[in-house]
């Protein structure tokens, strides 16, 4: 619920709605854009966060809109099952949401894997700056990641030869440009001003002053672009690979929002982030979103990040921001006709280019090469196949990396006296990965000595060395002159 604030309060909660409304624009049609859809379900979805998640318990200063990391799997889906499905795809990982914000959920997606999460954002932003590079100079970006890149050689060549190819793809840098720049001017101007739009309006404004013949951004009007799914369109729920895409926008929507709340509760000192309810807020939204026909939305940090830092103290802030996406959406949708599509690729590009970690590759590398290696390979999994399956091949990769590292045996091997048993002390963890080292230390031991095996240092022994160390006893006893003797209880043995 709101309340009302003071007028101190209200004035920069008002400040900064309209400095969140000024980076929402751009950046919610160009992901609308970028997703196969039309401009409008972009913006209907910036309003319904703002309006609808906005009013919700959560996060108080986090905004909630269409994000570029769901772009590529919103194509993907749009492309595959078309766009009236797109609505109950949304609606079903809403609905999810809202389920799993019930059941206490909401803190266990904080337990997923950083560096998966940060290979997803790589692999999203990679595959965005080979798609839209494409989009940039006004062409057709082909179907796959490994495509993409393929082609890029061809894109060049384009570029170079063809004048309208070379004039969309001049119009994108000089975007992306501008972004870059606009962070150089002294630090009150980008804060009043966001980049994306100056940017926007920059590359709007040449095109219109020389007629350039470049793409602009088809407008169908705010209600007409509304797709609601009809009572048909829900039977493709029984279809496995839709039921799968909807599991993926459940676990990457609910993964970036709550990373993202995170990061947002460190640029505040406002209330603390309440996890179950902020993923019942986001379920909220996508659920309406979703009987809408809009895009799927997430917490999105750009936009968050520039509300806490234009001053912002209450949700009055965003709810507000909703409020003037939907009068501009309402009474000026026009203003989208004129919007060159290659700046809007370039936004993406200068975005993407964001969510790929350089500065922080080679530090990881030295600390923590494990959490590089599963960081690299979620990303190249997720250009090579789709968002599904390299986030599903980077948290088998974290789990096996987890298991490994905790699964650490050490044997101490004693020999004191010429005809005496040998000790052998086993201490840790003793799972199944680590059965060869363990065997081959025990069958290089002498077979006509006594041996007396220690397992109470174990805090673990899993079941397969539990049998490997019975069967490797029995040859001993088969084989040799002395019994193998196991002393000592394990404080736990898996079933």
């Amino acid at each position: 619920m709101l309340t009302t604030p003071r007028p101190a309060t209200l004035r920069r909660d008002i400040t900064a709605s309209l400095v969140v409304f000024l980076v929402a624009v751009p950046l919610c049609v160009g992901v609308a854009v970028a997703s196969g859809v039309p401009a409008e379900l972009g913006l209907i979805t910036g309003i319904v966060g703002g309006l609808v998640v906005g009013l919700l318990p959560g996060s108080s200063l986090q905004v909630s809109g269409p994000a570029a990391g769901l772009t590529v799997l919103v194509y993907e889906a749009v492309q595959t099952h078309g766009i009236g499905t797109l609505g109950v795809i949304v609606l079903a990982s809403g609905a999810l949401q809202l389920a799993l914000g019930l059941l206490g959920f909401g803190r266990w997606f904080r337990a997923i894997s950083v560096a998966v999460v940060q290979g997803m954002l790589a692999g999203i932003g990679l595959v965005l700056i080979f798609g839209q590079a494409y989009a940039m100079a006004d062409l057709k970006a082909p179907s796959s990641g490994l495509e993409k890149i393929a082609g890029l050689p061809g894109l060049a060549a384009d570029i170079a030869q063809d004048g309208a190819t070379l004039t969309a793809f001049a119009i994108g840098a000089g975007t992306i440009a501008v972004l870059v720049l606009w962070k150089k001017l002294p630090a009150r101007v980008p804060t009043l001003v966001p980049a994306p739009l100056v940017a926007v309006a920059l590359a709007t404004g040449v095109t219109a002053a020389f007629s350039l013949s470049v793409t602009k951004v088809q407008v169908k009007g705010l209600f007409e672009a509304v797709q609601i799914p009809g009572p048909g369109a829900f039977s493709a729920l029984g279809d496995v690979a839709l039921l799968g895409t909807v599991l993926a926008f459940t676990l990457i929507a609910s993964a970036e929002s709550l990373f993202s709340a995170a990061a947002v509760d460190r640029l505040h000192d406002g209330p603390r982030t309440d996890y179950n309810k902020e993923l019942m807020a986001q379920g909220a939204g996508n659920t309406v979103c979703g009987l809408l026909g809009a895009l799927p939305m997430t917490a999105v940090i750009v936009r968050s990040a520039a509300n806490v830092q234009a001053g912002a103290r209450t949700k009055l802030s965003r709810v507000l921001h909703g409020a003037w996406l939907l009068l501009f959406a309402a009474l000026l949708p026009a203003a989208l006709g004129v919007i060159p599509v290659a700046a809007l690729a370039g936004v993406l590009v200068h975005a993407g280019c964001k969510l790929v970690p350089l500065r922080d590759l080679r530090p990881l590398w030295r600390e923590h090469r494990g959490e590089a290696v599963v960081l690299g390979v979620t990303a190249v999994a997720i250009v090579a196949t789709n968002m599904f399956e390299g986030v599903l091949a980077g948290l088998l990769l974290a789990v096996a990396k987890t298991a490994w590292e905790t699964s650490h045996v050490q044997l101490n091997v004693k020999d004191t006296e010429e005809d005496g048993p040998i000790h052998v002390r086993l201490t840790g963890n003793a799972t199944f990965l680590r059965l060869p080292h363990i065997l081959d230390t025990l069958e290089a031991l002498p077979k006509d000595r006594p041996i007396e095996l220690h397992l109470s240092g174990l805090r673990h022994l899993d079941h397969a060395c539990l049998t490997a160390l019975t069967n490797w006893a029995d040859r001993h006893n088969a084989e040799g002159t002395d019994p193998v003797r196991m002393r000592g209880e394990v404080m736990a043995v898996a079933g």
